[in-house]
């Protein structure tokens, strides 16, 4: 369909999501389909050297977050038809996600380290 790679600037994302604890398939997904018009799951694996399983595993973080909209193409007239996959939303948007997620986890650890203080106190 699509013949659009992972660039250097795609790895330098992929990177940041990383730091932040994305998973490797997740980020990896992510940075193609911010590329791309729509994809199949076929498209994602020979594009970014991600496994069936590891494109679908990102498919179903990317599903429960409504990231993605899903279509359905018959190609080639035999067989079920291939499920299409587009960003359904902004990539600032899922940067938003994480970043809440990370001040979350950052609050939740200050509050230990208030706590530990407050034990601390003689």
């Amino acid at each position: 369909m699509y013949m659009t790679r992972i660039n250097e600037s795609d790895e330098e994302m992929i990177e940041a999501f990383r730091g932040l604890g994305v998973s490797r398939n997740l980020a990896t997904t992510i940075a193609y389909l911010k590329n791309v018009d729509e994809a199949s799951s076929l498209d994602i694996e020979m594009n970014t050297g991600l496994r069936q399983p590891e494109v679908s595993v990102a498919m179903r973080s990317m599903r429960k977050n409504n990231w993605i909209e899903e279509s359905s193409k018959k190609l080639n007239g035999k067989g079920r038809p291939t499920k299409i996959y587009s960003l359904a939303a902004p990539l600032n948007k899922i940067v938003r996600h994480f970043e809440e997620k990370v001040k979350e986890e950052n609050d939740a650890r200050l509050t230990l380290v208030k706590r530990l203080r407050s034990l601390s106190k003689d």
